[in-house]
């Protein structure tokens, strides 16, 4: 097996897929990266088990074909080291050796038999739906971050996709906050849902940004298959079923603040750094058209006071969050104003991007409230 590849092709497409790679798997296996060689068309992959990446790589030259598993980190830190210039490898596949060879050097290491690679999942009866590349990143970046951490909980750890009539529904949360995304120009005639997790997204959340195509996801009961461009991503889903957001949701809530997100943002920031690093609680005190932030540390007698001149109708009202999800939430809106729908101190609050103009993208972003103690 031998071909000739640019090594900063090489290295950039390997650094892409790298993401999937384990850091603490119990199969040596999958500490390589698989190069396939068929056709002309070299096919590199990376697999943890629940999840395989592939992507195509294009080659100055390619003779015999075959496969081999190659140790991934010294290949890429050996890659890094070089400019854009033309590597050689010859690989004898009786005994698994690697040569990589330049104008100037020659650098041997032992690979593994590709056949001992984990095999890709195939998708037996599956749906079939296309995204905008540009469409499906920014629903998993304004999604994921409200995404869980307790592998206790693994649905939690995951977005859950729903295909609908009226649009893309995307839903991430941890109890404590929660994001629905929804995309009005993503229709589906059949109505279906699934739990991706998040290693997956954020590996296809990484490659997204530089795509200009689009994504064919293919999908069953048991893994979904993300195919753009050169890549190939398939992973197996969460297996078990999504919890009932919308009943989460207040609906009536009589108090609506209006205020402009960059300064609320700043300031929740500068006072947040004087809050119980604990609890980071932050009190909002809303009265007329004054908002009032502050935050306290009895330990060590920090304490911040922030004004800020806002819109609000409703009562007069103190409530408190976790400044840390309020700093998230903020961070992925994008709209100059921000709304804020509250109903007393015990329920949730929402926010949503404050326009005039109608769009196809819906946010709708929750936090519990921390209750204060007066």
């Amino acid at each position: 097996m031998k071909f000739i590849v640019s090594s900063q092709v090489l290295l950039k497409n390997l650094q892409s897929i790298s993401g999937i790679l384990s850091t603490n798997s119990t199969l040596p296996i999958l500490d390589n990266f698989l190069f396939s060689l068929e056709a002309d068309t070299l096919t590199i992959t990376a697999s943890d088990v629940e999840t395989t990446m592939s992507v195509e790589v294009d080659l100055v030259k390619s003779e015999k074909e075959g496969n081999i598993a190659i140790p991934a980190k010294i290949l890429i830190e050996t890659l890094k080291t070089f400019g854009n210039i033309p590597i050689t490898f010859n690989i004898n596949l009786d005994n698994n050796l690697i040569e990589l060879a330049t104008d100037d050097g020659k650098f041997k290491l032992s690979g593994f038999d590709g056949n001992e690679f984990p095999s890709t999942p195939s998708l037996e009866e599956s749906s079939e739906i296309v995204i905008e590349a540009s469409i499906l990143e920014q629903a998993i970046s304004k999604t994921i971050f409200a995404t869980g951490n307790d592998e206790l909980r693994p649905v939690m750890m995951g977005v859950n996709f729903e295909f609908t009539s009226n649009g893309l529904i995307m839903v991430g949360t941890d109890a404590h906050k929660l994001v629905k995304y929804t995309q009005k120009a993503v229709k589906s005639d059949n109505e279906d849902s699934f739990v991706v997790p998040k290693k997956p997204l954020n590996q296809l959340k990484n490659i997204l940004s530089r795509s200009n195509s689009e994504v064919k996801i293919n999908y069953n009961k048991v893994n979904a298959n993300f195919e753009f461009d050169n890549y190939k991503l398939i992973c197996r889903l969460v297996d078990n079923k999504y919890p009932n957001y919308e009943a989460v949701i207040p609906k009536d809530n009589p108090n609506n603040l209006i205020v402009d997100r960059i300064q609320f943002l700043n300031k929740i920031r500068r006072v947040s750094f004087f809050a119980n690093q604990s609890t980071n609680q932050i009190k909002l005190s809303i009265t007329g058209q004054e908002l009032t932030l502050s935050a306290e540390d009895l330990d060590f007698t920090n304490e911040a006071h922030e004004r800020l001149s806002c819109s609000y109708k409703g009562e007069n009202m103190e409530i408190g969050f976790n400044s840390k999800f309020l700093i998230e939430m903020l961070n992925n809106i994008d709209s100059e104003q921000i709304t804020m729908e509250l109903s007393s101190p015990g329920r949730a609050g929402i926010l949503y991007p404050f326009s005039e103009e109608e769009t196809d993208e819906e946010i709708l972003m929750l936090v519990m409230p921390i209750m204060l103690n007066n």
